[in-house]
């Protein structure tokens, strides 16, 4: 007798484990947390521009632009860091209007070297400003025609590894570089990643909260179709955003049994978005999930002044609150609702403080998240054929212009 399946039962935290211990061998982001920074170090040391404007889009910006925007009020950097990365005209004429191009370092990122949103913000910047070795970086492939450009032009260029996707990428050049010149503590950064790394590979308490996070996703995944993720600080508001891409664009696939799977990301900031997303979420059809993410320590002491305003006496016990403290009760009372009503999934991550080491742990943690729901789900989580099929028809769109 011969017999074929194509049966899929639900697989064990130790063969998911066992996958993803393997995947390291082939799958590079899981190893960048044992990077060298000397060479990111070096190159930062000897920029003279104050403005760093970054161009690229998607997975070469939104991860730098998360740590930059966690860490940029709390932190003195001795140079400003800019995006160029949309084709939005009004937004790249405003932007560039207020930046002295005479004095910018340009870092133009692409992982294929072809982005066409990168090469055309690219394209204008050199309209605007003469683009050579003295003000430019390249960050790529090593074998793209981006690279091939930069050697022409004798332009210093970092390698993007090829088996590190774009949105698992801010741990490589693609962050660690312009970070670094800016004068960010990149190995700040790494040990962050690397005690989430450690923890979840020794199995130990990411092993445990990562997994059990991963499989109730995937397990209840036709009932809470969509993960929201609360930041009780504006900080996050980048964070959200890389959040967003990694989250659809690696969970968003046809699984090996040509069933669609996918799970709903959706980023708001709290307590901005609980007088209005809230009210979807208690009342609203329960097919949600919600991560609250607290900032326990915020690095500022911003108090609410005992200043009288006639006819609101009854709201003096405000007076002397830190606004930190004032947030963190908004989102304590937030946790307790949703706790209260019982049928809607919540935890809670708090970051203890505005540092390097925070940022970048929260961030590997949801990169190896990922990873195991799609390990969970029968899908690869690294490539997004989606995204190209879009990409092929509007390069045909704008060569049948000509």
């Amino acid at each position: 007798m011969q017999y074929q399946h194509n049966f899929n039962p639900t697989i064990s935290d130790e063969d998911v484990f066992g996958e993803i211990v393997k995947e390291k061998d082939f799958i590079g982001y899981y190893n960048l947390v044992f990077g060298d920074t000397l060479k990111y170090k070096e190159y930062a040391s000897h920029v003279v521009q104050k403005n760093i404007v970054v161009i690229g889009i998607g997975g070469s910006t939104l991860g730098t632009y998360a740590i930059y925007k966690f860490l940029k009020h709390s932190k003195k950097f001795s140079k400003k860091l800019y995006f160029l990365e949309t084709t939005d005209p009004i937004d790249i004429k405003s932007k560039v209007e207020n930046i002295d191009l005479n004095d910018t370092l340009f870092i133009v990122i692409s992982k294929s070297g072809t982005t066409i949103e990168t090469v055309s913000i690219f394209k204008y910047i050199n309209s605007l400003v003469k683009c050579d070795k003295n003000n430019t970086v390249v960050i790529t492939e090593s074998d793209s025609k981006l690279n091939e450009y930069a050697k022409a032009n004798d332009i210093q260029s970092f390698e993007i590894p090829k088996n590190v996707g774009g949105r698992f990428s801010v741990f490589s050049a693609v962050g660690l570089l312009p970070l670094a010149i800016v004068g960010m503590d990149i190995d700040g950064l790494l040990s962050g990643a690397k005690e989430v790394y450690d923890s979840f590979f020794d199995k130990k308490d990411v092993y445990d909260r990562v997994l059990k996070k991963a499989r109730f996703f995937v397990e209840y995944k036709n009932r809470f179709n969509i993960n929201v993720i609360f930041s009780y600080s504006s900080r996050l508001d980048g964070f959200n955003k890389w959040y967003i891409q990694l989250w659809g664009e690696s969970l968003g696939k046809v699984d090996i049994n040509s069933s669609r799977q996918g799970l709903t990301p959706i980023g708001i900031i709290g307590p901005i978005d609980q007088h209005s997303f809230l009210q979807l979420i208690v009342e609203g059809t329960r097919d949600k999930t919600v991560t609250v993410i607290k900032v326990e320590d915020f690095d500022n002491h911003l108090k609410i002044p005992p200043v009288k305003l006639e006819g609101l006496g009854e709201l003096d016990y405000l007076d002397n609150i830190e606004f930190s403290s004032l947030i963190n009760k908004q989102a304590d009372a937030t946790i307790e609702s949703i706790h209260n009503l019982s049928d809607i999934p919540c935890d809670v991550i708090t970051i203890d403080s505005v540092s390097e080491k925070s940022i970048a742990s929260l961030m590997y943690e949801y990169e190896l998240l990922t990873s195991i729901c799609a390990k969970f789900m029968y899908i690869n989580a690294y490539d997004q054929p989606g995204v190209e099929a879009g990409k092929v028809i509007l390069k045909q769109k704008l060569e049948s212009n000509k």
